[in-house]
Formats: C-alpha cells, sequence, structure tokens
C-alpha cells in the first residue's frame, strides 16, 4: 500500500518536556487510521507537528512522498482539516460558510457550487442551508463543521474528536458520512476517547503515550496483545462470600470485583468460563438474577496499556 504520511525520527520539546520522542509513523492509501492517547501523551502535538503548524526539534515528515512545510501549499491543498472545536464564521449562512472555506481551494465557480451541495447532501445539512450558525443545534454545528473541511474533497482528513457533545443521532449521521468519505476515497486519521467509534470505523489503530507508540494494529491484534480474554458480570441476589472465594481460587481468574451483590470476573482464557461458572452456581444453589459476558473492548485494551491514572 502507498504512504500518505510518513514521519521518520520526529522530536518535538517543550523545554524539558518531550512531547514527540524519537516518533514514527506512516499512514496509508484509503485506510481510517484510529490516532488514540490520554491527555498529554503526545497526540495533539503529533498533528499539530504533520500540518506545520507547529515547529519540530528533529525528524522528517513526508505526506504524498512530499516533504511537509509551511510553505507547502501544493500538499496543504489536498488536506482536509476538522478541529474539536467549531470554526466557522457567525455571521455567515450554513451554505455561504461552506462555500468560503471550498473556495479557499477551488476557484471554479461552477465545480465550487458542485462541491458545496455535495458536502451539503453528505452531512445531511439540505434543509438548514440559510440558518446561522447560531441557529444551530450542538449536533448541526459539528456537522457545518466538517462539511466545511471537506468540501474541497481533500485526499486526506484529519478529524479531531467530531462527535464530542452531540447526541447518538447526529453522532450516527456524522459516523455515516465519515464512512462515505473513506468509500470514495479520503484516507482518514480519526482522533476520538469514544472507543467503540474507533472499532466501528478504524482499519488500524495507533495508541500513543508519553511521546511513543505503544501499540499499532488492527482492533483485533490489539486485543490479542492483553492477558484479558472474558469478563462475565454476574448480580447475586445476596452476596455469598465462599462464592467469591472459591471463584479468586481458580486458576484462569485474573481479577474479582464487588459492587454490592454485582460481581465482575476477569478471565484470562475465553474458554467454558460461562458453561464452568453456570454449573457451579446450579450445583452450589447460588441463586442469582443475571449474568452475562462479554470479551475484551478497545477500552479494556486501552486502559491495560496506559494506566488507569488520571491525566491532566
Amino acid at each position: 500500500m502507498e504512504k500518505v504520511i510518513e514521519i521518520k525520527n520526529l522530536t518535538k520539546s517543550y523545554g524539558s518536556l518531550i512531547a514527540l520522542d524519537d516518533f514514527n509513523l506512516d499512514v496509508y492509501q484509503g485506510e481510517i487510521l484510529g490516532l488514540l492517547g490520554p491527555n498529554g501523551s503526545g497526540k495533539s502535538t503529533c498533528i499539530n507537528t504533520i500540518l506545520s503548524l507547529l515547529k519540530y526539534d528533529s525528524g522528517k515528515i513526508m505526506i504524498f512522498n512530499q516533504e511537509m512545510k509551511p510553505s507547502a501549499y501544493q500538499i496543504k491543498r489536498k488536506i482536509g482539516v476538522v478541529f474539536q472545536d467549531v470554526a466557522v464564521f457567525e455571521e455567515l449562512s450554513v451554505k455561504e460558510n461552506i462555500d468560503y472555506f471550498c473556495g479557499l481551494y477551488i476557484k471554479d465557480k461552477k465545480i465550487r457550487a458542485k462541491y458545496v451541495q455535495e458536502a451539503i447532501d453528505l452531512v445531511s445539512l439540505n434543509e438548514f442551508v440559510k440558518f446561522k450558525p447560531k441557529q444551530l443545534s450542538g449536533g448541526l454545528l459539528r456537522r457545518l463543521n466538517i462539511a466545511c473541511g471537506i468540501a474541497h474533497k481533500p485526499e486526506l482528513i484529519f478529524l479531531d474528536e467530531p462527535t464530542v457533545a452531540v447526541d447518538p443521532q447526529s453522532r450516527n449521521s456524522i459516523l455515516e458520512g465519515i464512512k462515505k468519505l473513506n468509500d470514495d476515497g479520503a484516507t482518514i486519521v480519526y482522533t476520538t476517547h469514544y472507543m467503540e467509534e474507533v472499532e466501528q470505523l478504524c482499519n488500524r489503530v495507533v495508541i500513543i503515550d508519553k511521546g511513543k507508540i505503544i501499540a499499532s494494529g488492527s482492533v483485533d491484534e490489539l486485543k490479542n496483545m492483553i492477558s484479558l480474554g472474558e469478563k462475565i458480570t454476574i448480580e447475586l441476589n445476596e452476596i455469598n462470600n465462599d462464592f467469591i472465594k472459591q471463584i479468586k481460587e481458580n486458576k484462569n481468574v485474573i481479577d474479582v470485583t464487588t459492587n454490592n451483590n454485582i460481581v465482575h470476573i476477569a478471565y484470562y482464557s475465553k474458554e467454558g468460563n460461562l458453561e464452568n461458572l453456570i454449573d457451579y452456581l446450579r450445583k452450589n444453589n447460588v441463586s442469582y438474577t443475571s449474568l452475562f459476558s462479554e470479551r475484551p473492548t478497545l477500552n479494556d485494551v486501552f486502559l491495560n496499556l496506559t494506566g488507569k491514572e488520571l491525566r491532566d
């Protein structure tokens, strides 16, 4: 696969703080790459250096096989950026905003009109083209922000938390639009703290912490990196200390935690746990109201690799 982004030995520091430490990353044509990391991991610094919004200490950034620099306008025309903070003109309507941002790259009026309408269609804003931003809900504003960033049909798109603080309907609409952009050929770098979105969208995931990549691969490959194989949650009619003790003695059990009458059991292996547990409950007359099993999630992987400590 052809590389769209190639980062070699990138280092960026803020005084004594090293934000990116000899950082290397490749992004391939046609993929949706999930770029994840806790607060302060270097994720935002990485994106800003790629876009030449930040100077870096050493290393090299290549985009479309050309070195990326602040003056590399021929590269920047092929890039679309949608930052977390909505950035539109309050005095312009929805359509005027999209037309303005598209016009920064597309000068032909007929082509621009076509692209603007296609962006409006993509984010389902046809009913709101004459509205001003202050008249829009949070979800509609997010969709407008995306339309402004992608209307010129960029080949490479950076999406930073595009669904933050929106309702499920708007989130679903945005995710469908992102899939459509990718189906149409765009390469996408996607950052979010919503792990279920990454599982739904991304072909490959890169997790950054302390300025370095600590894990990379498909969602399934990342899940196979951790020891957790299965999680079972059981709600007992009443807490049973003998049951808890017996479960903890199982060699396949990683951890047992309780919250009132709810017991969470983490297992190494994912084979036969549910059947064995149900059999034990039946034989020992342990009564329960609910029981369910789930495989490790990307959130489990993220916390396992980056830790559970709060970040600034």
